[in-house]
């Protein structure tokens, strides 16, 4: 899942959210550098992309991509999906997207200390274009794919992604409501799981 679905599935644990956030730009001994709670995130992270891609529901909305965008249909998947999560987001949160964002991003910066600094380079522009509000939207769809488009090491046509999202609005929605259900159950089994490691949360 992209950014604003790892916020949401950290569920207010800040330390939580801070390594759900890093979790796909660290290496290596992770106890050794993070905080435990950071640690929980960082792991509730990649669990939460394994359970993502591994998802019946998401693998038959793939199908629907990969004629178009081929090994990049995960990628575009993840990305429609806080597109639905940011536009429908009173579904799930009684506090605005606004609202939520601003406390992330506040989060971030009170323990911008902790993280590393390939994540704040990205935080900069997350923050300075609001990212989590704007995945609701056409255009920030169609910039956050052609930002990640130029950053791929084979030709994606994802910077055409957003005009499939708008044809194809209304099926894919039904993968995501299939789909965020679940996953939001499995990410707080996972999280209390991995939070009785340290029993800190």
């Amino acid at each position: 899942m992209n950014f604003l679905a790892h916020a949401y599935l950290s569920f207010d644990h800040p330390k939580v959210l801070l390594g759900n956030f890093i979790g796909d730009f660290v290496r290596g001994n992770l106890e050794e550098q993070f905080d435990p709670d950071i640690v929980t995130g960082i792991n509730l992270h990649r669990e939460i992309d394994h359970y993502t891609d591994t998802h019946p529901v998401v693998k038959e909305a793939q199908e629907l991509l990969k004629p178009t965008y081929k090994r990049y249909a995960l990628v575009i998947t993840d990305v429609y999906f806080d597109y639905f999560l940011s536009k429908y987001w009173n579904d799930y949160d009684d506090r605005s997207i606004e609202e939520f964002a601003e406390k992330v991003y506040h989060t971030i910066e009170e323990n911008d200390h902790l993280l590393p600094q390939n994540f704040m380079y990205l935080f900069h522009f997350m923050k300075k274009e609001n990212w989590l509000v704007a995945y609701g939207t056409i255009d920030g769809m169609k910039a956050s794919l052609t930002g990640i488009s130029k950053h791929t090491s084979f030709e994606s046509h994802m910077e055409t992604a957003h005009l499939f999202l708008k044809e194809n609005e209304s099926k894919l929605k039904g993968y995501f409501d299939a789909f965020f259900p679940d996953l939001v159950n499995f990410a707080k089994e996972k999280l209390e799981e991995l939070s009785k490691n340290h029993d800190s949360l």
